[in-house]
């Protein structure tokens, strides 16, 4: 775990809403960039750690790892103040935004700039995937196999389609095959 942390709940809550606030739609994104680079709360191997925990915990990941985080800190009195700052202007902003789509939904230059958000949440994802692959060397499966996972994952969801939930009870059990098979070796 880095040695930096934030000094009080209230610096907690603002640094959630920047990130809320910066990754709107793609909060996973911006949180890698802001815990680990710019405030240096986490290493990426602690950033890769949480995200997994916070991976098989139902809800949100982001909301998951603002509470593990909030509640590492400050307790009970973090999670809320990191929770808050995850939901709290952003749902006003999406208030605001739903009202504003009801009335010009139907006006071509709105539909246009919600599919070039669509497309810059995609590569958001994408660069912070790109980022955390120098943790996959510490990975049991390493990275080739790692690959061959990540390849069958976007094959199945992008090209054959599949659902989600169908996808995970395929390929998480597969990864979790292999992942016991290299640690017998």
């Amino acid at each position: 775990m880095s040695s930096a942390a934030p000094r009080s709940p209230g610096e907690l809550f603002l640094a959630f809403n920047r990130l809320a606030l910066q990754g709107f739609g793609g909060v996973l994104a911006v949180a890698q960039i802001e815990l680990v680079e710019r405030r240096g709360w986490l290493t990426r191997d602690d950033f890769v750690e949480l995200l997994s925990a916070s991976q098989v915990m139902p809800g949100p990941n982001v909301v998951n790892l603002a509470l593990m985080l909030g509640d590492r800190w400050f307790g009970w009195r973090g999670a809320l103040a990191a929770l808050g700052g995850l939901i709290v202007v952003p749902l006003a902003i999406v208030m605001a935004l739903t009202l504003a789509y009801d009335r010009f939904s139907a006006v071509p230059q709105v539909a246009g700039a919600l599919r070039g958000m669509g497309a810059v949440a995609a590569g958001l994802v994408l660069v912070t995937a790109l980022k955390l692959m120098t943790t996959l060397r510490g990975n049991r499966l390493g990275p080739g196999l790692c690959a061959a996972v990540a390849a069958a994952t976007f094959g199945a969801i992008a090209l054959a389609r599949w659902p989600l939930a169908a996808v995970i009870a395929t390929l998480g059990p597969l990864a979790c095959v292999l992942a016991a098979w290299r640690l017998r070796r």
